[in-house]
């Protein structure tokens, strides 16, 4: 892949991203800042840290798995790899302004 593939392929990550939901919560994982790292080789493996609201969210399986398969759709991707971390640990300061007002922190 291409280094110009590469960051269309990070893009449309991110994208798919967007469209992950917390059952709970109205606002996607990306805008919440739950993803702490995405890292894409020009091989095609892809690596993701993320977090959660809370260490013990009921939908933790439902959603690691809802970010792996769309993730590995991902034109580009030819692995993915969804890492669950806890450090350093997420705080509403991680999410974008959108996601503030929308639920009400603004």
């Amino acid at each position: 892949m291409t280094q110009q593939e590469k960051e269309q392929a990070e893009q449309r990550i991110i994208e798919v991203l967007q469209t992950v939901f917390d059952p709970e919560i109205p606002v996607n994982i990306y805008d919440l800042g739950l993803i702490y790292k995405i890292d894409l080789s020009l091989d095609g493996t892809l690596d993701i840290d993320m977090t959660f609201t809370a260490p013990s969210c009921p939908a933790a399986d439902f959603i690691i798995e809802d970010v792996r398969t769309k993730v590995a759709a991902v034109s580009g991707v030819t692995s993915a790899n969804v890492n669950l971390v806890f450090e350093p640990e997420w705080d509403k300061s991680m999410m974008t302004e959108e996601a503030r007002v929308e639920l009400g922190f603004d």
